[in-house]
């Protein structure tokens, strides 16, 4: 058992204050809820929500060999990104397993700024500062992290920033607040078109209060963890430790666009050339309940025809659609989308159906 001390946000006072719930979660004592999920979750799909995501890894990747050295190492096309622009890649074992998945920042031509989960930050940094010697790796580990999610995200983040406005999907800036660097992004891992902000500790409760006042007229509510995983899984956005472990590629997580085997060698790729030379072992499905009594969890057996074809990864109830949802790794044969399934949920079985995600439809409005 791991028995390091949690890690704490610079912002935990504030949430305290909040009467947030608090629970550990990737090696950090983090806000899980505070009103609840379900009223997180209204407030990002119908206002906005603001999130404290400072577990999350802060790393500067800079120097004349930093994109050799991410080419080298995660699956898709570092030299293809625009500067100002992000992209999603994977790190991988040599069994093509995923080990990580996180997004890389372009900045400026030789200088990248990665997000890795909190989990994982020691690991994907160690394994940057053992690549080539010349290539400056900064690990920002005091750094906050905000995010602002929903459709009035950028009536919120444009009071504060005037670049928000120039920023369209997965775009990126650098500005300052309060004299200090921040890196200002439009992403995030709710479905909703939000900012993601990443600055300096020292300013970071003065930049929690500005965007609270900020969202004032828009009704913004602080939101917490378990909401963020609810929002994620509507999108049927995967999740590292569940969704994506050591033990399957990303061919097998449908994640095969983040993947550029054309591009030449990186750790991994000839085991995903292998492997989609003889087929895939499994694949990672989105599952829809068709009733709300159950609600599938992680472990959760799927069955069809009397026969397991493999298990839930990642389950919850969909304030959405008003019924649970899941994903899963099945057997690929049995496992189309359109084809009927049960789910052993605690002893009783659901029916269900394979569905190609997203479970909901957050396409721009």
């Amino acid at each position: 058992m791991d028995d390091a001390p949690l890690r704490h946000s610079p912002l935990e006072e504030r949430h305290r204050e909040l009467g947030a719930k608090l629970g550990p979660f990737g090696g950090w004592l983090m806000p899980i809820e505070y009103q609840g999920v379900l009223s997180e979750h209204r407030a990002v799909r119908e206002r906005v929500g603001l999130f404290d995501l400072s577990h999350l890894g802060k790393v500067d990747v800079a120097g004349a060999g930093a994109v050799a050295l991410l080419q080298g190492l995660l699956t898709n096309d570092i030299a293809s990104i625009p500067t100002g622009r992000a992209q999603y890649n994977l790190l991988l074992n040599d069994d093509g397993g995923v080990e990580e998945d996180l997004l890389v920042y372009r900045l400026a031509e030789d200088r990248f700024f990665v997000v890795p989960n909190a989990s994982n930050t020691e690991k994907v940094t160690r394994t940057l500062q053992a690549g080539d010697a010349g290539v400056e790796i900064t690990l920002h580990d005091d750094w906050c992290f905000l995010g602002v999610q929903g459709p009035r995200a950028l009536e919120v983040v444009g009071t504060l920033f005037a670049e928000a406005g120039d920023l369209t999907y997965l775009r990126v800036a650098e500005t300052t607040f309060r004299g200090e660097r921040l890196v200002l992004a439009r992403s995030g891992y709710t479905g909703e078109l939000g900012f993601e902000l990443f600055g300096s500790a020292s300013a970071a409760g003065e930049l929690w209060e500005e965007l609270v006042e900020a969202g004032d007229p828009f009704l913004m509510e602080p939101c917490g963890l378990g909401a963020r995983d609810v929002l994620r899984l509507e999108m049927g956005y995967p999740l590292y430790g569940q969704d994506l472990t050591p033990d399957h590629t990303p061919l097998e997580a449908g994640l095969s666009w983040a993947v550029a085997t054309s591009k030449g060698s990186f750790r991994g790729r000839d085991a995903l050339v292998r492997q989609r030379a003889e087929g895939l072992p499994s694949r990672l499905r989105g599952i829809a309940m068709q009733d709300r009594r159950h609600i599938p969890r992680p472990h959760h057996p799927v069955l069809a025809d009397g026969s397991v074809l493999g298990e839930v990864t990642s389950g919850t109830f969909s304030p959405g659609l008003q019924r649970g949802i899941a994903m899963g790794y099945l057997e690929p044969g049995r496992s189309e989308p359109g084809s009927a399934v049960e789910v052993d949920v605690r002893g009783r079985r659901g029916p269900a159906t394979i569905v190609q995600p997203p479970f909901v439809d957050r396409s721009p409005r």
